[in-house]
């Protein structure tokens, strides 16, 4: 008979969410015990608050001292239902905003605040008392998808699969018919001009023009069905990030007609793949020059009534991301069924989450008892064939 005490391997906190700043310089990790800032690159802790309670939502504003928190986990600080703009200056909260529901998702600008329930989405103005602007219905929307431009808002519709896009001057709106079952990511590009979407198959990216909603491109990410985790555009919009339950980073290149001509991308080079700094295990590098790797199936993609997957535009190149465990899918060391974590969007800790620093590096976190930071870059091979690779890893949270 076993008489030794289980090993409590529940020290420490627990990150259960993860979010960057608009320009992915820095981001804040929702903790069940508070919440904490890191720097990007290199990842180190900027602000750490304990509160002795959970944080399950965090947007950060810029560099600002303003964050807006969401309570969740098993003892979270405040309701799940109310949002809180934190004056992390003064330690004080700074705005309340109360609702009838759960508060999915939240995002920030100098002007604007943008708060996701299950069934809509409010426009407030950022002043104080907040002012509210605009109001939308939506289909169900559990993962609080929602994106906040300069000029745009775009968030679900109201049937599932459906995009609405609202003018914020005008409040003129556009619907786009993205996928065929429920919107899983979404992602607007750093000038606002081009939205990225994935649905809840997981197997096909979209484009869309938000100026007058048409598709610009259509990407696979793979033939199996996936969950997608993150979407993101880099910095001089010619390259699509994306990472999945497959704990895989693909990326893509954005249709040249949308990218204007004055940007192009910085690339590492190296003499040859076997110079990369990088293991084998860490990179891959495209099969083929064409940078929208279309010859992904040689000549199975050229010939007449083959299914589309073919045809299809794939990855240029792609990585293994680290997944790692959930908060709360653990008990004394031994695996248990995942418990949905209370008052997450989800139920589960975010992972995957994408962030640019520049054009040629990329920043993948995610939450969980192992949360782990990332850092990838995208190179250049002798023969022209691009690649991406794990340049370093950091478990942020320590141990």
């Amino acid at each position: 008979m076993n008489t030794r005490p289980a090993i409590d391997e529940s020290t420490g906190p627990v990150s259960l969410t993860v979010a960057f700043n608009q320009d992915s310089s820095c981001f804040a990790v929702g903790l069940d015990t508070g919440f904490c800032v890191f720097n990007s690159d290199p990842c180190e802790m900027k602000v750490s608050r304990d509160f002795n309670a959970g944080i399950g939502a965090t947007e950060m504003l810029g560099k600002a001292n303003y964050i807006a928190l969401v309570g969740g986990g098993k003892n979270p600080k405040f309701p799940i239902n109310k949002l809180i703009i934190w004056d992390d200056a003064k330690q004080v909260t700074a705005v309340t905003l109360e609702f009838r529901s759960q508060v999915l998702q939240t995002r920030l600008s100098r002007s604007q605040i943008l708060v996701a329930l299950l069934n809509s989405v409010t426009l407030y103005a950022f002043s104080s008392p907040p002012k509210k602007l605009s109001s939308f219905e939506t289909a169900d929307n559990p993962s609080g998808l929602c994106c906040l431009g300069s000029k745009i808002i775009a968030f679900p519709g109201r049937t599932p699969g459906q995009v609405q896009i609202v003018e914020i001057a005008t409040g003129n709106v556009s619907i786009i018919p993205a996928h065929g079952s429920p919107l899983k990511a979404m992602t607007l590009s750093p000038n606002g001009e081009i939205l990225a979407t994935a649905s809840e198959t997981g197997t096909l990216i979209r484009l869309f023009s938000t100026a007058n909603c048409a598709r610009i491109a259509e990407f696979r990410r793979g033939v199996d069905p996936a969950h997608i985790f993150s979407l993101a555009i880099s910095p001089s919009n010619t390259l699509l990030a994306v990472t999945s339950d497959k704990a895989t980073l693909h990326l893509f290149d954005l249709p040249q007609s949308s990218i204007p001509h004055h940007h192009k991308p910085a690339l590492a080079t190296t003499s040859s793949r076997s110079s990369s700094p990088y293991s084998a295990s860490d990179t891959s590098t495209p099969d083929g020059s064409s940078s929208s790797n279309k010859q992904k199936w040689g000549i199975l993609g050229k010939l007449p009534l083959m299914p589309r997957l073919f045809s299809d535009t794939y990855s240029f190149a792609s990585a293994p991301i680290a997944i790692d465990d959930d908060p709360y899918s653990t008990l004394n060391g031994t695996a248990k069924p995942s418990v949905p974590i209370p008052g997450i969007p989800g139920g589960k800790a975010r992972k995957g989450v994408l962030g640019w620093l520049d054009d040629g590096t990329i920043v993948v976190v995610g939450a969980g008892r192992d949360g782990r930071w990332e850092k990838f870059v995208v190179g250049k091979g002798e023969g022209g064939g691009r690649w991406v690779g794990r340049q370093g890893w950091k478990r942020y949270l320590g141990g």
